[in-house]
């Protein structure tokens, strides 16, 4: 027996060098590769936006069962039917809406003007080492004031109108994205940096294409950051002589020990806050198209 006749299989003709087709063709055949997600979804499995509501269901369920049996009391807590009603109501007479209207844009203007202002001081210090020296220290060192601990001075210095409201939720929101904006751009690959310089871009050019983009991640990070604060500037900043908006809702509901007004108006803010996440996350996904992530599994 020569190699070669030892090296072939038992099928095939050393002298012709060709393998004889396979009777069985069909293990030939390639099956396509189907993700996961889509193969979950041809197997019966729920959608994920039904799965997401299974939790906050059964805690509805729990509360609404505690509240029937009196085991939670209504001065306590409100069932979730009174409190639904209790919400209609608001709705109904207009209350409630004219309440949201006031709250979002104090929410606007404050987010606005902290928002220029941290992201301002951001670039003057993320791009410039003579910024940095400048400014980063008085931030670092402001932003851990406790900002609700200067209502004080804030009335004092602004009075007990709209401008002390205004005025807080800008601060918080300001040290927010001064500090995502900051660390994104200090963050920005310096390897990129060098490769736009041998590319013939200059300060500017660099700026535009190169540190703005590698920055725009923890922008949109610290703008989810600044709404979550800018609600929870408002809860306090409502409680100092309002007399419109949620917050003010909350304060004459508490005098008079309504706790289903109450839980309406946190169940408000908590829509608005997810209303505003959902916002960023759209921004997110169309501004940072080039970035792949990370979903899950």
């Amino acid at each position: 027996m020569t190699i070669g006749h030892a090296l072939a299989p038992p099928d095939v003709s050393p002298e012709s060098g060709k393998f004889p087709v396979p009777s069985d063709r069909r293990s030939l055949d390639l099956e396509p590769v189907v993700p996961a997600s889509v193969r979950g979804v041809r197997m019966g499995a729920p959608p994920r936006w039904v799965r997401r509501a299974v939790g906050p269901s059964l805690l509805l369920a729990l509360w609404q069962v505690l509240s029937a049996t009196g085991v939670l009391h209504a001065d306590v807590l409100a069932s979730p039917g009174t409190i639904a009603r209790a919400g209609w109501d608001l709705v109904a007479d207009g209350t409630l809406p004219s309440a949201m209207g006031i709250s979002l844009q104090r929410v606007a203007v404050g987010l606005v003007l902290g928002g220029v202002a941290g992201t301002a001081l951001a670039l003057v210090s993320g791009l410039s080492r003579l910024g940095e020296d400048l400014v980063d220290a008085s931030v670092q060192m402001l932003r851990t004031v406790p900002w609700v601990g200067l209502i004080p001075l804030f009335i004092i210095w602004l009075g007990i109108g709209e401008a002390p409201k205004v005025a807080l939720i800008a601060l918080g929101v300001a040290f927010h994205l001064y500090l995502n904006v900051y660390a994104g751009i200090r963050g920005v690959d310096a390897q990129l940096i060098e490769a736009g310089e041998s590319l013939g871009l200059g300060r500017w050019g660099l700026i535009r294409h190169v540190v703005l983009p590698g920055a725009l991640p923890g922008a949109m990070t610290g703008l989810r950051y600044s709404l979550a604060t800018a609600w929870l500037a408002l809860v306090f900043g409502e409680s100092v002589n309002a007399d419109a908006g949620i917050g003010f809702l909350m304060n004459q509901a508490r005098e008079f020990f309504r706790t289903d007004v109450i839980v309406v108006c946190l169940v408000v803010y908590a829509f608005l806050g997810l209303a505003a996440d959902v916002i960023v996350r759209t921004l997110e996904r169309l501004l940072l198209q080039w970035r792949p992530t990370f979903t899950g599994q």
